[in-house]
């Protein structure tokens, strides 16, 4: 990426207010902007090229060796746009090492790779490092008395600090079913209901008249 002499003359203007803090002008604010969209954009320009170039890398190493000039041609190309050679680049390169310029790219990627792996190394080293503290136990340096109080937790930890358990309530007993109301009034027998009818008793006999006396 290179800077034109009306860019350069805005960067150099934009690192003198950040080491230098200043009241800027309406003008430098909008070169600054200005700049900044220039960039933006020449990035997304080079990620799109990057992008293309290692598509066409990929169809040129799948069709190998048939297509050597080409793939050592767009690698060197790639490798130029910060393109980073993956394992196979390297097996390719090494299976073409004869050609002169395949063994000098082979060279170069073999270089990039070990940066590569240190780099992983170097950032995995400084993560383990700096341990990682918990957001609780930061908030607990901040109380009073700090980590030498008491650690929410360590009451779990120790039987005699556990609060004493209530005791399970016993299942309530079965309320007995409620008796059948008792009648107001005597419950009537069936002889009071349906009452017999007392039979009549038949008439008594006329008295004999007497004959009278001749």
């Amino acid at each position: 990426m290179a800077f034109g002499a009306e860019e350069l003359r805005v960067l150099r203007r934009a690192l003198a207010l950040a080491l230098h803090p200043s009241p800027a002008s309406a003008e430098d604010v909008q070169d600054c902007l200005r700049l900044a969209d220039s960039l933006d954009e020449a990035m997304r320009e080079g990620a799109r090229l990057r992008a293309f170039l290692v598509a066409d890398l990929a169809r040129y190493r799948a069709a190998l060796p048939g297509t050597a000039a080409g793939y050592l041609t767009l690698l060197e190309e790639a490798l130029g746009a910060a393109y980073r050679p993956n394992p196979d680049d390297l097996a390719a390169l090494r299976a073409l090492r004869g050609n002169p310029a395949a063994a000098v790219l082979l060279d170069r990627c073999q270089i990039l790779a070990e940066q590569d792996v240190r780099a992983r190394l170097a950032r995995g080293t400084a993560r383990q490092a700096s341990p990682v503290v918990p957001a609780s136990r930061t908030r607990l340096t901040a109380l009073p008395g700090g980590l030498s109080g008491p650690v929410a937790g360590d009451a779990d930890q120790d039987p005699a600090k556990k609060p004493e358990r209530k005791p399970a309530d016993k299942p309530a007993a079965p309320k007995p079913a409620p008796a059948a109301p008792k009648p107001t009034r005597p419950i009537p027998t069936p002889g009071e209901v349906f009452p017999r009818r007392k039979p009549t008793p038949p008439p008594a006999p006329n008295p004999p008249q007497e004959l009278a006396a001749g």
